[in-house]
């Protein structure tokens, strides 16, 4: 007879299995469906100089026009990024950033906006925007937030075949926005190797239905659920703007350590913006596999396929570190100057 830490180990694993679908077998073709088959022939990507004491409004409202986004009459959803709260961390997209793209978004005539996520970790959602600030950003511009984890859902066929998964539910506030703006941090992480615009995606997962931490896509694999979530969100009009006044570096997304670079990225397509971020942080972006895969059908990787507006990449990058499963990223980058 098992011993009860043989039989708790038993137990989750029998758990996992029974919320995944019994496995396929590896496709021989493409994995994902051709209605994802998106990757334009070419990509523009704006980076743009900010602090968090900059009029961040007026600067997210030029970056916005720099890349011809028209958000007029547009219902907008804002996901940022927040997991978990540490004073003295820099795990959040920062309050002005949300701030100031809620400003710029009412200045350039969006009809309505609101602000959407799920946290991973913690599940005091109330704690989460009162100790990050974000709850005063939303008070201060009226504007609605809505708890992704508990929001109302649809089930959602995958357009993409990396995890076993075949569907998600996935919120109605999500699904029916005109535009959804990803609003991730700058940041390292210790099993996808950087964490940016796509990743930022697991947060519209609820967690009431996959658990904390999304442990459904956790089991499945991080970067086949990134692959396939963002596969599936073709069917939605998405832009990104990725908030790099302060990155984080070295074991993130929780542990790292800051580092500043001064940039925020702007782009519609989110592998460019992702790749261009990697490049920030002089991480080569070929070498992160979800990010190498998503360019075979998703979005540009190749600097000649992305149109920069903006600031030089080199006028900003910084030498973020990385753990060691990932310093073949920063030795590639090394040796293509990216």
């Amino acid at each position: 007879m098992p011993d009860r830490r043989s039989f708790v180990r038993l137990a989750a694993g029998a758990s996992a299995a029974s919320l995944l679908p019994a496995c396929r077998d590896e496709p021989s073709g493409p994995r994902w469906h051709t209605s994802a088959a998106v990757k334009p022939e070419r990509s523009a990507v704006a980076v743009l100089p900010a602090t968090y004491e900059s009029d961040l409004g007026e600067v997210i409202r030029r970056g916005i026009e720099l890349m011809d986004l028209d958000v007029r009459g547009l219902r907008v959803v804002l996901k940022p990024n927040f997991v978990e709260f540490d004073p003295d961390g820099v795990i959040n997209t920062h309050p002005a950033v949300v701030h100031g793209t809620i400003e710029a978004l009412r200045r350039l005539g969006a009809d309505s906006v609101v602000v959407a996520e799920g946290a991973g970790h913690r599940r005091d959602t109330e704690y989460l925007l009162r100790e990050t600030g974000i709850g005063f950003a939303l008070r201060d511009t009226r504007t609605r937030f809505i708890d992704l984890n508990h929001d109302a859902v649809r089930r959602t066929a995958l357009r993409g075949q990396y995890t076993p998964l075949g569907s998600l539910y996935l919120p109605d506030t999500v699904l029916g926005a005109d535009l959804l703006i990803s609003l991730p941090k700058l940041k390292t992480h210790h099993w996808a190797g950087v964490t940016l615009s796509m990743k930022n995606m697991f947060g519209i997962v609820p967690g009431s239905h996959y658990g904390w931490p999304k442990n459904v896509l956790h089991w499945a694999g991080i970067s086949e659920s990134i692959l396939d979530i963002n596969a599936t969100l073709t069917s939605l009009r998405r832009f990104a703007i990725v908030d790099g006044i302060v990155g984080m570096e070295g074991n993130g997304p929780i542990q790292g350590e800051a580092r500043p670079v001064g940039a925020l990225v702007f782009g519609a397509d989110p592998v460019a913006v992702d790749a261009t971020g990697c490049r920030l942080m002089r991480i080569d972006p070929a070498k992160i596999d979800y990010i190498a895969d998503a360019s075979r059908f998703l979005g540009n990787v190749d600097v000649g396929r992305i149109d920069q507006r903006g600031e030089a990449i080199a006028d900003l990058a910084q030498d973020f570190a990385v753990i060691d499963p990932f310093a073949s990223a920063k030795q590639a980058a090394e040796v293509t100057g990216s």
